[in-house]
């Protein structure tokens, strides 16, 4: 199982922190516009 576990990271290198930073970004917009009604 980590032996796969490794596999897929290293296959995936390159793209894991593209990922990474989707998933940041994606979450910062979410907790955003959460918070956007009590501004106004």
């Amino acid at each position: 199982m980590s032996r796969q576990i490794h596999d897929v990271l290293n296959r995936s290198h390159d793209t894991i922190w593209k990922d990474a930073i989707g998933a940041v970004s994606l979450m910062v917009i979410l907790v955003a516009g959460l918070h956007l009604p009590s501004f106004f």
